[in-house]
């Protein structure tokens, strides 16, 4: 066995011998053939389909979902949290005999301006909103309810556990905007969907001076793709290399960047710590670092940032 595959029966092992009510499985590469698929999910939850890992998965979004699908099971709910439905979710449930449940079709949600409303088996009204920055936000906090509305038979969430919930949640590395200034934002986005919503995010914040990205990337990812979505958010790019086999030097991401005609300054390190250092230097205190592109990236940022504290 794989070293991940050991690591998913140990973990496994360890929810069984300690009774838990209820284990989160998250499913990693794909969902079919991944080996947290071994398990019986009493409820299948698929946020989301974009394009990644396609050496693996596929280079379209129906082969992609093909494989997310793969995590359905016949007669229990399964919950597709996305607006886009391809077809091979619809398909995947219905050869399964899984129970569909669709965003804007079997749940729903109404944002107002300082609340908003859960439309499902159960109306959740009058909402706080989740305290992770990001439209797509709503989305999740839906497919959870949803979740929640499935498995409500057998695991019952207050009104008062669901507010807490939605107003303490925290996420590490996901649009984590960094206290003082100038503004430091973290987030992971490796791959186009991921980088889109980080533009839109950055793009509703208060107006800042100059936009500093301190830019790190797997060279197996789709590395033009993410700074095309990112290049009209970002005025100087500071481009590292990742030390990993997988990582993409600081002249390789240069290439891309350089192809992709972004405005602005573009400047390579050997490091991420050496671009995020020269970022905080060069920024005054109305401007703004983001720090993206991989998990690697945001790990090293936050070690740096720690660091100099």
């Amino acid at each position: 066995m794989t070293y991940f595959e050991f690591g998913t029966l140990a973990a496994m092992q360890c929810f069984i011998s300690h009774d838990v009510d209820v284990a989160i499985l998250e499913v990693g590469l794909g969902g079919r053939l991944d080996a947290v698929n071994v398990f019986d999910g009493d409820c299948a939850v698929v946020t989301s389909i974009d394009i990644d890992h396609t050496d693996y998965l596929g280079d379209t979004r129906e082969k992609i979902a093909f494989e997310k699908a793969g995590i359905f099971r016949n007669a229990k709910v399964a919950i597709f949290g996305d607006m886009d439905m391809p077809d091979a979710i619809a398909a995947q449930a219905q050869k399964t005999g899984a129970q569909l449940w669709r965003l804007g079709k079997e749940f729903s949600f109404r944002a107002g301006e300082l609340q908003w409303d859960y439309q499902g088996v159960v109306k959740r009204s009058s909402l706080p909103f989740p305290a992770l920055r990001g439209a797509f936000q709503l989305n999740n906090a839906s497919t959870v309810l949803a979740a929640l509305d499935a498995l409500k038979e057998r695991l019952p969430v207050s009104m008062a556990a669901v507010r807490r919930g939605l107003t303490e949640v925290e996420l590490a590395g996901r649009f984590q905007v960094l206290p003082g200034n100038p503004q430091l934002i973290l987030d992971v986005a490796h791959n186009p969907h991921a980088a889109h919503s980080l533009a839109q995010n950055l793009a509703g914040m208060p107006h800042s001076t100059t936009t500093y990205a301190v830019c790190a990337m797997l060279k197996d990812k789709d590395m033009a793709g993410v700074v095309r979505e990112l290049k009209g958010q970002v005025d100087v790019w500071l481009l590292a290399g990742i030390a990993a086999p997988r990582g993409a030097t600081a002249a390789e991401m240069n290439q891309v960047v350089q192809q992709e005609l972004v405005k602005g300054e573009i400047l390579t390190f050997a490091t991420v710590t050496e671009a995020l250092h020269h970022a905080c230097k060069a920024a005054g205190e109305n401007d703004r670092i983001v720090a993206f592109g991989s998990f690697y990236t945001v790990a090293e940022a936050m070690r740096a940032k720690y660091a100099q504290q």
